[in-house]
């Protein structure tokens, strides 16, 4: 069965390039960013795992764990590593988990039918302290996927999960926002004293409260 949108995700045991883990309890209070692999040592997947490390600050300034999961068993993804950290210039810092079983795989609708019975999608499952699962794409092969949209959507669901606002189409982080429709007009200036703007009456903007 797919996994929707505020379904809680799937917990799993498994072992990791960092020892075996209990995937809720390695979660703990914190935001989960779960993103799958088709293989080790492919080309895409190879700079995906080094942007992330990359980006390893500006995960923890949000609260958030990486864990990737390729369907490999452990040994390869050792080497892979190695690879990974040679040529992307990084230290992988984050859990990859040795699915060689495909539980995961399975537990997550990651295996690929239209592919081949075997081969994972490349998905991404951002998942938020109550392991909920806020937010899946899914890429094709042959796409990298972007890990600045990833933050800017973390960004939204956390900003949005504190305060009676939306984000609008391409908002980053610092931008005006949407104030709930369930807020009146004439509520706005106590809730919002940064200022308000009524574009239309449904659509009403102020600065990010935070």
């Amino acid at each position: 069965m797919a996994i929707r949108l505020g379904d809680i995700a799937p917990d799993f045991t498994a072992q990791t390039s960092q020892g075996e883990i209990t995937f809720h309890n390695w979660l703990g209070d914190s935001w989960g960013l779960l993103f799958s692999h088709p293989a080790d040592f492919t080309p895409v997947c190879t700079t995906e795992l080094g942007r992330t490390a990359a980006l390893s600050g500006e995960f923890q300034k949000r609260g958030v764990k990486p864990i990737a999961v390729s369907v490999d068993p452990m040994d390869s993804h050792e080497e892979w590593i190695k690879d990974i950290n040679e040529t992307q210039d990084v230290s992988v810092n984050f859990p990859l988990i040795a699915d060689h079983d495909r539980t995961v795989a399975e537990l997550y609708d990651m295996i690929h039918p239209n592919a081949s019975q075997k081969t994972t999608v490349r998905t991404v499952f951002v998942i938020d302290p109550h392991k909920k699962v806020r937010l899946t794409l899914t890429y094709p092969p042959a796409t990298g996927r972007n890990f600045m949209e990833i933050l800017r959507v973390i960004d939204s669901l956390q900003l949005t999960d504190n305060h009676s606002v939306a984000t609008p189409a391409d908002w980053k982080q610092g931008e005006d926002v949407i104030v709930s429709p369930s807020i009146a007009t004439e509520d706005i200036p106590a809730k919002f004293p940064k200022g308000h703007t009524v574009i239309k009456p449904y659509l009403r903007t102020t600065p990010q409260p935070d």
